[in-house]
């Protein structure tokens, strides 16, 4: 089987990766946990966790019956490590919710009219309109990790980015806007298990880019960056919640509780969501150190 990349990650995992994170997947079975600073060594029960996902998305209908009713605007902003499941949280969250009104807005390089735009404008166009949701897979913080890891902007861009997002931010909210703001983290091992898996199987491997490879030897800059961010835009008004997703379970329903408990709906009932697992979830201070 052609591996994509010419097999580039494969390649990283033999001759390349830290010897600590080969041991890590060498030695894991399928459903361990490889980091040891995860406080689960399992991923959680399937059953388990069906069954709370049943009562989540109930919980999520009756929400977007709500915002439909209501007008309310809700903006989801995902970000994360590479591989960290962001798109399978946000796949999760909308499963059974109206396109029309949960919308996911995933954005491409920019094109060269866009280039030449005020950096947060291509975003304006994507945010909802009353009775919408928009579901931000990456966002404008872009610009703030990727860009500045790989060298796409020049310090002064990044600089000036830092100095409008806490207006650009507090605009949306103070127009009615609930902001949501998710980090998903990922650890090392567990990153590039999943990109292993994603190079051998064949349905998977459209997942993969460039941009990916490259950056498997750029674990620390994105740490460095990454810090950085949060630092500068964790903001009363716009705070940023962090979940730790080595178990991608966990993670989908830590980020929909979170969801949930931040709007108020009609039919919401905070039993039957229940409690976020502080463990995962938290503020930035939740996220490893490096």
């Amino acid at each position: 089987m052609d591996l994509p990349f010419e097999g580039a990650i494969s390649r990283f995992y033999r001759e390349a990766a830290p010897k600590d994170i080969r041991r890590a997947i060498d030695k894991a079975g399928s459903d361990d946990i490889l980091s040891k600073s995860y406080p689960y060594q399992e991923e959680i029960k399937g059953k388990t966790y069906d069954s709370h996902m049943e009562q989540l998305q109930r919980q999520l209908v009756r929400l977007q019956a709500d915002v439909k009713a209501s007008g309310k605007r809700i903006v989801v902003v995902f970000e994360g490590r590479d591989a960290a499941g962001k798109g399978g949280t946000i796949g999760a969250m909308r499963e059974n919710l109206n396109p029309r009104v949960a919308n996911v807005v995933a954005l491409s390089k920019p094109s060269d009219r866009e280039a030449a735009q005020w950096y947060f404008q291509r975003y304006v166009d994507w945010l909802p309109a009353k009775g919408e949701m928009a579901l931000f897979d990456r966002s404008w913080y872009n610009r703030a990790m990727i860009e500045h890891v790989f060298g796409f902007c020049t310090p002064e861009e990044r600089a000036r980015f830092f100095r409008q997002l806490p207006d650009f931010e507090r605009m949306l909210v103070d127009d009615g806007v609930i902001l949501i703001k998710f980090w998903l983290e990922v650890g090392r091992a567990e990153q590039l298990r999943r990109f292993l898996a994603r190079e051998s199987d064949p349905l998977k491997q459209w997942k993969l880019s460039s941009i990916d490879i490259d950056g498997l030897s750029k674990w620390h800059d994105y740490s460095l960056a990454i810090g950085e961010t949060m630092k500068k835009s964790h903001f009363k008004h716009a705070p940023w919640t962090v979940v730790l997703s080595d178990d991608k379970k966990r993670a989908r329903i830590a980020a929909i509780q979170t969801v949930l408990h931040s709007v108020d709906y009609a039919g919401k009932d905070a039993a039957l969501i229940g409690a976020v697992d502080s463990r995962i979830c938290g503020g930035p201070g939740l996220r490893p150190k490096d």
